[in-house]
């Protein structure tokens, strides 16, 4: 069962990423999350930077075998584009967010605690939810640590 936290409103500063873009099914998204953190690891590491934050995955759509889905890593400033790797921002604002512990597959109630908290505080969905990963594989499942993040409006 997994470990559900509070919702908590939070007004976040603009985030500057790099990002790869994609399309894929659920079935294909952990080998492509691992890939695409690979190769933006690599691309980081020729820049000399660092992440700035743990790696996340934001889930433009929920269409399970045709997920628009962008998987990178906040960095601190802008940096250039290499081929699939773009940069990017996440957009300053107010954001809820929770904390999921627990396997991934596990998360809806999470999800759905934060839908039920946004509809009794006044607040809607703005765009896209991000996933942060705190550990992944090899992590035993129930200790498995995702930050949930979603803009406001």
């Amino acid at each position: 069962m997994p470990q559900l936290t509070e919702c908590i409103l939070v007004n976040s500063p603009a985030q500057h990423t790099l990002t790869i873009r994609t399309t894929t099914s659920v079935e294909k998204l952990p080998e492509l999350i691992g890939a695409s953190y690979a190769k933006i690891g690599r691309y980081l590491a020729e820049l000399g930077e660092l992440p700035a934050d743990v790696p996340f995955v934001a889930y433009h759509n929920l269409d399970m075998q045709n997920l628009d889905v962008e998987i990178g890593f906040s960095v601190a400033r802008e940096l250039a584009a290499q081929d699939d790797i773009k940069p990017g921002e996440i957009t300053a604002g107010p954001m809820v967010f929770a904390m999921h512990q627990g396997p991934y597959r596990e998360m809806k109630p999470t999800y759905d605690k934060m839908a039920q908290w946004m509809a009794d505080n006044g607040y809607q969905p703005l765009g896209s939810a991000y996933e942060y990963y705190f550990n992944g594989p090899g992590t035993p499942e129930p200790q498995l640590l995702t930050k949930i993040v979603m803009p406001l409006k």
